[in-house]
């Protein structure tokens, strides 16, 4: 039996995702016919970047498998929905602070004078980019945030503003339209940047830094081999094994840094965090929309959640089908409840089993080993003092980042304890890492230290020390090593050459 993912100690509990696999796009049923809402990967961890150690980074992706040469509309936010991060300080499944994202899309009906006649243009641009909201962008995207303080149903919370004063509103980059909009082949890596803003937090002395802006996707996985029936070699090698089928894709980050000392409280240092996307409740279509953008529909009622990510890919490989869009509209504080059977008796090694019948899934029913890193985090790591089950990323800030080259994609499970499953950073492999959790890791690395209590012993994960995989690995050298750590979207002019050989009619 293969020993190479477990050189550490018990501690290497690595995976609180359990039983999930990737991230979590297109995963639920009714998501799928509202893109813009669909929220696909929820990062956080301690800022690595060098003299940014006091602050905690969150990044949430939403707007997944975006094509770069998705034009001539790109990828805007939907200025109908909220879209929100939120922070749990005190480990009872109940947010304490809520970051509120709306977003306004105005057009600036540019014109070309044809024939005599001033028609407007079809584009998004008339000419090169450059600067916060050139006169050649034909499309201004803005947005506010709110901090919230308390249960989400309070609306009215304070405006995050610009530090040294600015106002409230801010701008979101154009997407990557191509190199010749933007002036040059690393042209919009300059533009995009003018759009990280230095904030000023309400009731926090600390600014922060906030950015919105189309990035390359940083999750990586061979999706297309997993969802075919595990069409993979599942015992192959780590790295190069299988190309990460989401290389050619971007999607549309909401990325903030917080000073530790502001979404913390009471001594205690682990923070839960969740994002989700809302909509009102009642959409009308417009038989005659008015002129303008996102004038299409009529939006009242009361907000309903339709969309929410903690530890990745839990709604997309734990949840039942036919719970998919109920655990998308529900709250951590009510998952104990709700969904225990699909962690106690999870479906996923059973399934492992049955595509790859050497794989023996783990026999310990109910699962304790992963309710209690799914629901409460690890004793000793990123578990709260008095913790209420919930599912959520969760991370220890008293844990000092790792820097950029001496980070592990397998994060605790090899001994660095300022990655996955303490919060999460970009090139933590956490496909890997929840595939062996699944098929009973933690009863190998615990079962003789009671003192864990995950609930099982070695006998009952015949295949727990095996080292899974999906054949894709990164490793942080493949991020920036600063905010948003997230990298350059890719152009929509990227046009790879057809394979040798390849005809067209």
């Amino acid at each position: 039996m293969t020993t190479r993912l477990f050189r550490v100690l018990p501690l290497a509990l690595a995976c609180i995702s359990a039983t999930a696999l990737a991230s979590s796009h297109r995963e639920a049923p009714a998501i799928t016919a509202t893109p813009k809402v669909d929220g696909t990967d929820l990062y956080m961890f301690r800022s690595y970047e060098a003299g940014r150690q006091d602050f905690v980074t969150i990044l949430a992706n939403y707007m997944p498998f975006q094509d770069p040469q998705g034009g001539p509309n790109y990828f805007m936010f939907d200025p109908n929905a909220r879209y929100e991060i939120h922070i749990d300080n005190t480990g009872d499944g109940v947010e304490d602070l809520t970051f509120r994202f709306r977003f306004q899309n105005s057009s600036k009906a540019t014109a070309l004078n044809v024939g005599g006649k001033q028609v407007k243009i079809p584009l998004i641009e008339s000419g090169q980019i450059s600067g916060v909201n050139p006169g050649t962008l034909n499309v201004r995207e803005t947005y506010t945030v709110d901090l919230v303080r308390g249960g989400r149903g309070n609306d009215r919370g304070a405006g995050v503003t610009k530090a040294g004063g600015g106002g409230a509103e801010f701008d979101k980059p154009v997407d990557n339209i191509g190199d010749k909009s933007f002036g040059g082949a690393t042209a919009y890596a300059d533009y995009a940047a003018q759009h990280i803003y230095n904030v000023t937090l309400p009731g926090c002395d600390t600014p922060g830094r906030v950015f919105v802006g189309q990035r390359k996707e940083p999750f990586y996985i061979a999706v297309g081999k997993i969802f075919d029936l595990l069409n993979l070699n599942l015992l192959g090698p780590e790295v190069g094994g299988n190309n990460n089928d989401l290389e050619g894709k971007n999607i549309s980050t909401i990325a903030m840094e917080l000073p530790i000392s502001c979404i913390t409280s009471g001594g205690e240092p682990v923070i839960g965090a969740f994002m989700t996307a809302s909509m009102q409740q009642v959409r009308i279509l417009d038989r005659t929309p008015e002129t303008g953008i996102g004038r299409s529909t009529r939006d009242n009622g009361p907000w309903v959640q339709v969309s929410r990510l903690g530890m990745p890919l839990v709604n997309e490989l734990v949840i039942g089908l036919d719970d998919k869009d109920r655990f998308n509209a529900s709250q951590p504080r009510d998952d104990a409840s709700n969904f225990a059977d699909y962690v106690t008796n999870p479906a996923l090694p059973a399934l492992v089993q049955a595509l790859n019948p050497g794989a023996t899934a783990p026999t310990n029913f109910p699962r304790t080993d992963l309710v209690t890193v799914f629901l409460k985090g690890i004793a000793g790591v990123n578990q709260p003092k008095s913790v209420v089950p919930a599912e959520m990323l969760r991370l220890n800030t008293s844990i000092a980042a790792t820097p950029q080259g001496s980070q592990s994609p397998l994060g605790v499970a090899a001994g660095d304890n300022a990655g996955f499953p303490n919060g999460r950073r970009p090139a933590d492999d956490v496909v890997d890492l929840s595939l062996r959790v699944a098929m009973g890791a933690l009863c190998v690395l615990t079962g003789a230290n009671d003192a864990l209590q995950v609930g099982c012993k070695p006998t009952d994960a015949p295949v727990g020390g095996m080292a899974f995989t999906d054949g894709v690995r990164k490793t942080a050298a493949n991020f920036a090593a600063s905010f948003p750590y997230v990298t350059t979207p890719l152009p929509g002019n990227l046009n790879p050459p057809a394979a040798a050989g390849t005809t067209f009619p």
